[in-house]
């Protein structure tokens, strides 16, 4: 029996404008049960996941271990039996999700006792920027800043009334190839432009005006211009979602999946729209995750173990 659970949502990023610094929790999870062993051992029981590589190379222990170590602490071996409707790199946040899973196998295992910021922080070392993770533990919509100081800024949204379709492709795309296709460097010009349109985008996402933030999200300068040769039937699924009632359309995180935003009860027709034209794809309607990770004790198994 296990001793605890471990549930995370995946995530979707950018939004468009938002560029490494808006995410959006959505309700497909990763979820980690552990039990008490000998030794260290992960168990896959997904078709989105691949087979289990031995612990010492596997991403969540990696993020445990370091996690552990940051405190002095030592993970005692265990059973990790993982399960995930998160398909792997497809920009739904599959890597965040795995880090914020492993931050909280260590934070549990050796009773570290972290707040949300601190694990926010950790994660954040590790993924680089803040915006999946940030959605991953946080839940909802988030918008984040890392200071120059290292501290982290979020806002987090809970109460958007919308659909979001998920137009997933059967190819993957690795974030370091998108990243690849991107600018070093933005004229100021270039960056005050591209900041304006992340900026209304934004004040319209906050403040209900999901026709208006859905027009901004498509004029994004920072990275979907770049990245649109990528993405499979990039220009069909934006104009054809469009017509079927979308508010708008953008790549989800580093791609190849594609997500449109629309008004609550909606989803389901413009889905029906497009996966008719997009044989390809997998389309789904997906809702926001308002919780972020949890954790589900079972606390005589927990006891037993003596931690």
């Amino acid at each position: 029996m296990s001793m605890f659970s471990i549930t995370v949502p995946a995530s979707t990023a950018n939004l468009g404008p938002g560029f490494d610094s808006a995410g959006l929790a959505l309700n497909l999870y990763l979820t980690l049960h552990v039990e008490k062993s000998e030794h260290w051992e992960f168990v896959h029981e997904s078709v989105h996941l691949p087979p289990a590589p031995d612990a010492s190379e596997h991403l969540i222990y990696k993020t445990a271990e370091r996690t552990a170590n940051l405190y002095h602490s030592t993970l005692p071996p265990c059973k990790v039996i993982m399960e995930s409707d998160i398909p792997l790199a497809r920009g739904l946040g599959s890597s965040a999700s795995a880090i914020i899973a492993g931050i909280e196998l260590a934070n549990q295992l050796c009773e570290l006792s972290l707040s949300i910021e601190e694990k926010l922080r950790i994660a954040t070392d590790i993924e680089g920027h803040p915006d999946n993770v940030a959605a991953s533990l946080y839940g909802g919509l988030v918008i984040t800043s890392q200071l120059p100081n290292g501290d982290i800024e979020v806002f987090k949204k809970t109460d958007a009334e919308l659909d979001f379709i998920v137009y997933i492709p059967v190819v993957e795309l690795k974030t370091e190839d998108a990243r690849k296709v991107l600018p070093e460097q933005f004229t100021r010009n270039e960056a005050a432009k591209a900041s304006a349109v992340g900026n209304v985008m934004i004040a319209a996402l906050v403040s209900g005006n999901y026709e208006l933030a859905g027009k901004m999200m498509e004029e994004d300068l920072f990275h979907e211009p770049y990245r649109s040769s990528l993405i499979p039937n990039y220009s069909e699924i934006r104009e054809e979602a469009k017509i079927a009632g979308a508010f708008g359309t953008v790549i989800s995180g580093a791609g190849p999946t594609m997500i449109s935003f629309t008004s609550k009860g909606k989803g389901q027709e413009v889905a029906a729209q497009l996966q008719n034209l997009l044989s390809s794809h997998q389309v789904s309607v997906l809702k926001m995750d308002s919780d972020g990770s949890s954790v589900n004790l079972d606390v005589n198994n927990f006891k037993a173990f003596g931690i």
